[in-house]
């Protein structure tokens, strides 16, 4: 059976005003890739209302560690009263989206996730002991290796939409606000 273990626990970021919803999407595509992870996208939901498109997007992006370890990062995308506008950004017109998005970032380590040490009791055993004593120092450094993933995309995303915040003149700013929670 896979040990599943809560590194990262609801972590949130949201964001009011002007960004490229595809731009966004590409960066975080881009930065999951450069990290070799791979992914799986369970759901992508748009639906179009009369105040503005609805997105909802899950990713579930995971990375082989060892052949025991694995790291699992779930990216909950939210995306509320989404219009398509154009701003003048250096003389020119350029057509870019404005709303809210909401970031939600669950990460877990995974140990024996191919169930290698299932087979027999004593085997079991043996595990549970390897991993309290004798691996502990591994799976505290994978756990760090995932809390930094996380942190990395959130500090990318945070800045991705920080740049939209600060093209903008400053009548149309918009709201900013983040919260962290581990």
């Amino acid at each position: 059976m896979v040990e599943k273990y809560l590194v990262v626990d609801k972590l949130r970021l949201e964001y009011e005003g002007l960004f490229n919803v595809t731009e966004l999407y590409k960066m975080i595509d881009g930065y999951l890739r450069t990290k070799s992870y791979d992914r799986s996208e369970p759901k992508n939901v748009e639906r179009v209302r009369p105040e503005g498109k609805f997105i909802d997007i899950e990713l579930f992006p995971w990375r082989k560690l060892t052949d025991y370890a694995r790291s699992r990062i779930r990216i909950r995308i939210v995306m509320t009263d989404i219009k398509e506008v154009e701003v003048e950004k250096e003389g020119r017109k350029v057509k870019m989206n404005q709303g809210k998005v909401q970031f939600t970032f669950d990460g877990w380590l995974d140990t024996d996730y191919e169930n290698k040490w299932e087979s027999k009791p004593i085997l079991y055993f043996l595990r549970g002991v390897v991993d309290k004593f004798i691996y502990k120092s591994y799976l505290d450094g994978y756990m760090d290796v995932i809390q930094q993933d996380i942190n990395h995309l959130y500090t990318q995303i945070k800045a991705f939409l920080n740049l939209y915040r600060y093209s903008e003149s400053p009548m149309t700013a918009p709201a900013y606000r983040a919260e962290d929670r581990f």
